[in-house]
């Protein structure tokens, strides 16, 4: 079943709210996936650097991954939360750094990178997932999280949304894909490489590689219509805003609400309850087929 949540602040002054805003939204969608859950948060970029987000790297292992990857950059700087840690680092140290991550084996995993993402996902209910990792303490200028309800695929926080496949790119879904074992191995030809079995996955990396050949994200989004076989509603974050897209059929809901402040997407219309000045938004249901795209500018 899954739920979806997202929130794109056009007003400057909510983005200190940002994270409690998005936490009760994903609290509201836990109807709908109360194993695990997962975001993703924009903002705070640095012209120059790049901030990689790293699951897995315990309290045991702090001092020994800090100094290493400060021998590859001393003007690296780490922030925690939970098992989860920010690396903000130069571009050109981006490369060494994963290496080094992929020393330490699979219980390390680089979760998102870019200028202005940060992500974070783990197994449990998704309120306790948002306090676990201090949610309602960030802001920033748009967010999108997920609510999971395993059908397809064990519980696990690799399994959790969202997927980050590209730099500052995240996918949520709600939905089913029946070809994505066969795009899978056409994309691994291609020379991407996936963590888990989940179609999501595989959906984030499909659209990864479409941008990585020069087309915009409506482009690739559209062409997902024709080459993702299934029902899907999916949120794609991006350094600069969001987009939403429903399969042909649409039978997964999906509820968006718009005012000069904001725009905010959910699966449920309960989950924009907390919004400031909900009561005067344009409320509708996103068409089936059509690209619905958010951006700062530039």
């Amino acid at each position: 079943m899954c739920g979806i949540v997202g929130l794109f602040l056009k007003n400057p002054a909510l983005q200190p709210q940002l994270g409690a805003l998005t936490a009760q939204m994903l609290k509201t969608m836990t109807e709908r996936g109360p194993d695990s859950a997962g975001f993703a948060i924009y903002g705070g970029g640095a012209h120059g650097r790049t901030k990689m987000t790293l699951r897995g790297v315990t309290e045991v292992l702090r001092p020994d991954f800090e100094k290493s990857v400060l021998s590859l950059s001393d003007s690296a700087t780490f922030s925690y939360r939970d098992d989860h840690l920010v690396v903000s680092c130069p571009d050109d140290a981006v490369s060494a750094i994963r290496e080094l991550v992929a020393e330490y084996g699979p219980d390390v995993t680089v979760v998102s990178s870019g200028d202005s993402i940060e992500l974070y996902k783990g197994v449990g209910l998704p309120e306790e997932v948002a306090a676990r990792f201090q949610l309602a303490q960030m802001s920033g200028t748009h967010a999108i999280g997920h609510t999971r309800m395993a059908t397809e695929s064990a519980v696990t926080t690799a399994g959790a949304h969202p997927f980050s496949t590209g730099p500052d790119q995240c996918l949520v879904h709600n939905g089913s894909l029946s070809n994505h074992n066969t795009l899978r191995r056409q994309l691994v030809r291609d020379g991407l490489s996936f963590e888990t079995e989940n179609d999501t996955e595989v959906a984030a990396g499909y659209l990864s590689w479409r941008l990585s050949q020069g087309e915009r994200l409506d482009e690739a989004l559209t062409a997902s219509l024709s080459d993702l076989d299934g029902f899907y509603t999916f949120v794609v974050g991006t350094r600069d805003g969001f987009a939403v897209l429903r399969d042909p059929v649409a039978c997964k809901p999906a509820v968006m609400a718009e005012t000069d402040d904001y725009v905010a997407f959910a699966s449920e219309y309960r989950a924009f309850a907390g919004l400031p000045g909900i009561e005067s938004a344009t409320v509708f249901e996103p068409e089936p087929q059509r690209v619905y795209h958010w951006e700062h500018a530039a």
